[in-house]
Order: C-alpha cells, then sequence, then structure tokens
C-alpha cells in the first residue's frame, strides 16, 4: 500500500479484490473534495455498486440513491441518483484526466455534479476541462482494472466500504 501523506484527504475504498488508496485534492477541487469525504463519513458509498463500466474508459460509481439496491429496478436505476446534499458547481482544473485519476459524474449541466465519481482505466484527455478531477488512485489500481464490465453489469461489483483514512 502507498505511503499515506494526508490521511485527512486519503480515501480507503474496499473491493472485492483490496484496498484502493485515494488521494484527494482539495487544493485543485475543494467542494467534490469535501463531499467524498462527508458521503464516506456517513456510510454513503458503502455497498455501492459499479454501475458504468466501459472498457478502455473508466468505471463509474457513487449514485448513493439507487446503488446500493440488490433487485433488478434499482439496478436499472442506478446512475440516475444522486445525495440528499445540493448539486456542486464544477471545479474545473488543468488537471489531465489520466489513468487512476477520480472524476466527477454529471448530467449535460457542468455544475450537477453530486455524489457520482468516476475512476479512469487510461489517459482520457477528451474529458480535460469538461469533468472536475478530484482526486487520483496511489495504490491499488489492479483492483479498480479488475472491476466487472458492463452498463450495468449483469452482476456489479460495489465499494465495500469506503473511508477517510483518518477515520480508519
Amino acid at each position: 500500500m502507498a505511503e499515506i501523506k494526508d490521511p485527512e484527504n486519503t480515501i480507503l475504498m474496499e473491493l472485492k479484490d483490496g484496498t484502493v488508496v485515494i488521494e484527494l485534492l482539495p487544493d485543485v477541487a475543494p467542494a467534490h473534495t469535501e463531499r467524498m469525504k462527508t458521503l464516506a463519513r456517513a456510510g454513503d458509498y458503502d455497498n455501492v455498486c459499479f454501475h458504468r463500466v466501459i472498457e478502455g474508459f473508466m468505471a463509474q460509481t457513487g449514485d448513493v440513491q439507487h446503488g446500493d439496491m440488490e433487485d433488478g429496478f434499482n439496478l436499472r436505476m442506478a446512475g440516475t441518483g444522486g445525495s440528499d446534499h445540493p448539486d456542486l458547481p464544477a471545479e474545473f482544473s488543468r488537471l489531465p484526466h489520466d489513468r487512476g485519476t477520480l472524476g466527477a459524474a454529471r448530467s449535460a449541466n457542468p455544475n450537477s455534479a453530486n455524489s457520482q465519481f468516476f475512476i479512469n482505466f487510461k489517459d482520457n484527455h477528451f474529458l480535460n476541462g469538461q469533468y472536475t478531477v478530484y482526486g487520483r488512485v496511489i495504490s491499488g489500481m489492479e483492483h479498480v482494472d479488475a472491476i466487472t464490465r458492463g452498463e450495468p453489469p449483469a452482476s456489479p461489483d460495489r465499494m465495500i466500504s469506503v473511508k477517510v483514512a483518518a477515520d480508519a
């Protein structure tokens, strides 16, 4: 596991194959960073599925409204919800969408990000300046690479638990 320099701004995401360590970027995207920590601390991300996983592109999760349900209806709905918190204004930066970066998922409205996020499987620079980058995987990318593909996957992988390292 990578050395954790700032436990308050580090996320520990437990997947079926192991722990993914994510360094958050509060200097770049303070509101998005704070939202992820708020939802993690509330346990809202625990057991939420990866509802959109595209080979050679990214793995998307974080629909706390629908993504923890086991029944088919809610799995079909996964990706359409957010959280009880208001949407976030875009925090675009010059940081590229490189392999392992965390991006804020949103609708066509740039200021509609809420709880959903994606992890890039490869450099996806066509997203630069259009989606907020607010973290990067510093350890465990092999576990992200092993997430089951599909839109949604027939049997989706889940975030078993998501914690702020300072609380772990």
